[in-house]
């Protein structure tokens, strides 16, 4: 008997060999004002506060690949919450306004509720609270909620990609029931982490089934039901476009059931377009990352779980601020170098892709892009 051949993603050198950010010469006071070379500000910061996960999800973790041996990130290579509320402060400074926690799944890193505790304490530079909200699988959010809730977090987003039983289990690939995540659902409206964003991946062919009968439950239920592109993040996925459900074909969808009007977005940058029913039972959105390119007010930074920088849901390589924070640098030398790393931004990744042909993407056979698990969505 021969053991078959065991997959290999070269996550290390994404961890490991990002480059340490340079400190200019010249230390700048933020100003809050910051932005990269194509005019856009930074105003979303997404954290990811661990690599773990305990969904195997076909998008995002399988576990063809992130199986029973695979080597998550050794718990001193991880960001402790007191550096990531001092990068936070930092980010602060530079202009951000909402912190969104991530993972993997955050809600695996131990005591939370001590960092949100944290970041609840800071003030953006308008002297505002911050708007600090956390993505979830939602398998310990009942348990959780009210905790979160205590501790300042003011809203959550629940990952859910059907209410058919046997297909949420097939999708997860831990044979988690969907009544479980419905409960952290219902616990987190009646503690007030709200409005509820509840966000789902269709995948053609896999689960575009559950369109309807998703947007039947949520209707009247106060939380805000959101349709994603399936999308061609990190190498691990098996990305293909034909699986893409383009959101205009989500909406014609819910359009011929529940008929749907189009408004205005909440603010500049926001990912989701965003739909009302007609008969005022709330509101849905669709976030169009392959078919609609959003890339022209991006307005957002995401930070590993071991402090590497990313400028880009797409990017293929980060910046190494762990490196600073641990090699007795200033926080205003951390801030000047925040600065000429998002002055230097030009990514626009799905703007390139989008000018290709199908099936193509401008990373394809030469840089492997970074792997959602490690980057938070």
């Amino acid at each position: 008997m021969t053991n078959k051949p065991h997959k290999v993603i070269p996550l290390a050198d994404i961890r490991y060999a990002s480059r340490v950010p340079p400190i200019p010469a010249q230390l700048s006071a933020p100003t809050g004002l910051l932005s990269d070379t194509l005019g856009r500000p930074l105003r979303d910061l997404r954290i990811s506060v661990t690599d773990r996960c305990n969904f195997r999800c076909s998008y995002c973790m399988p576990k063809e690949f992130f199986d029973k041996d695979y080597a998550y990130l050794p718990h001193n290579s991880l960001l402790s919450f007191e550096e990531i509320a001092r990068l936070a402060r930092i980010f602060v400074a530079h202009g951000v306004e909402k912190i969104r926690l991530t993972g993997g799944e955050p809600l695996l890193r131990k005591n939370i509720e001590s960092l949100i505790e944290m970041l609840a304490r800071l003030q953006t530079t308008a002297g505002k609270p911050l708007d600090i909200t956390l993505t979830t699988n939602g398998s310990l959010l009942a348990k959780k909620a009210q905790s979160l809730k205590d501790a300042g977090l003011q809203r959550v987003t629940v990952s859910l990609d059907g209410l058919d039983d046997a297909i949420f289990r097939s999708m997860n690939d831990v044979d988690f029931p969907v009544a479980d995540v419905l409960e952290g659902i219902d616990v987190a409206s009646q503690v007030g982490l709200a409005p509820i964003k509840v966000n789902m991946v269709v995948k053609r062919g896999t689960n575009d089934a559950e369109i309807v009968p998703m947007a039947r439950h949520f209707r009247h239920s106060g939380a805000v039901l959101r349709f994603i592109e399936y999308m061609d993040v990190g190498a691990s996925n098996g990305w293909r476009m034909d699986e893409v459900m383009p959101s205009r074909q989500v909406i014609e969808r819910l359009n011929a059931e529940f008929p749907v009007i189009a408004i205005d977005p909440n603010y500049l940058g926001e990912t989701a377009g965003r739909w009302r029913y007609a008969d005022g039972a709330g509101e849905i959105g669709v976030i169009s990352s392959v078919t609609q390119a959003f890339c022209s007010d991006c307005n957002r930074a995401r930070l590993s779980t071991e402090g590497k920088l990313f400028l880009c849901l797409f990017a293929t390589n980060g910046h190494d601020f762990r490196a600073l924070l641990r090699g007795d640098c200033s926080d205003e030398q951390i801030a000047a170098a925040v600065g000429q790393v998002w002055q230097g931004r030009g990514a626009r990744y799905s703007e390139l892709r989008a000018a290709l042909p199908a099936d193509s993407s401008p990373a394809d056979g030469t840089l492997k892009r970074v792997e959602m698990s490690y980057i938070g969505g």
